[in-house]
């Protein structure tokens, strides 16, 4: 996997948790601006998805296949299910199921780190 990239997916996510958490503590619902921000994620997550299945292609594999591509599928799923989540959330509250979203993603990132690039004890 892509150091870089699993570092610009940690922050990305990162600053759009803090965005929508100060949308929802100000009683904001979500709107069109948030939107945009999930889609740049989201690309950023299927750039991901792209790099590490041409890694597995080309032989690379991780130490637990089935485990990572699982938690791939969820980091690239979770934020577009919140998104239709917090869109029909017209409340202050939709911001915030976006917000969760994105403070998972850089758990998962880690995971999916850590699978790659197990640790030899």
């Amino acid at each position: 996997m892509v150091d870089a990239l699993t570092t610009t997916i940690q922050t990305a996510s990162l600053v759009l948790a803090v965005w929508c958490l100060v949308s929802s503590f100000r009683g904001k619902p979500m709107l069109v601006p948030h939107l945009v921000g999930i889609a740049v994620l989201e690309v950023l997550l299927l750039v991901q998805l792209v790099v590490s299945i041409t890694l597995m292609a080309d032989g690379h594999r991780p130490a637990d296949t089935p485990t990572f591509v699982s938690y791939l599928a969820t980091a690239v799923l979770a934020p577009v299910a919140c998104a239709v989540w917090g869109f029909t959330e017209r409340s202050r509250w939709g911001p915030a199921v976006i917000a969760f979203a994105c403070l998972v993603l850089p758990v998962l990132m880690v995971r999916l780190e850590q699978i790659w690039n197990p640790l030899v004890v």
